[in-house]
């Protein structure tokens, strides 16, 4: 491969476009590079935004179970040997 591009690049200097030939080539080789960099960038962008949302519900989730835990019980019917209702006169 690096025999074949060396006769290119002998055919091109020979016939006199080897500037030309070397100026396409490096806005090709320059364009894969921007490409590749802009994609990286923005793909860690999305990474970071997705584990910043996913950060945020698994906080509010453990805060709504912390809640639940320390929450009181509140059942409409008493349980025995709970104290009675206010009011009723025990």
């Amino acid at each position: 491969m690096l025999v074949f591009l060396l006769i290119l690049l002998l055919i091109a200097a020979l016939t006199g476009v080897l500037g030309a030939v070397l100026e396409v080539t490096l806005i090709i080789v320059l364009s894969l590079v921007l490409s590749l960099v802009l994609l990286v960038w923005i793909g860690s962008w999305y990474a970071k935004r997705r584990f910043r949302v996913f950060q945020r519900e698994f906080d509010a989730r453990a805060d709504r179970d912390r809640r639940r835990r320390t929450a009181y019980d509140v059942d409409p019917e008493p349980r025995e040997g709970s104290p009675g209702q206010l009011g009723d006169g025990r």
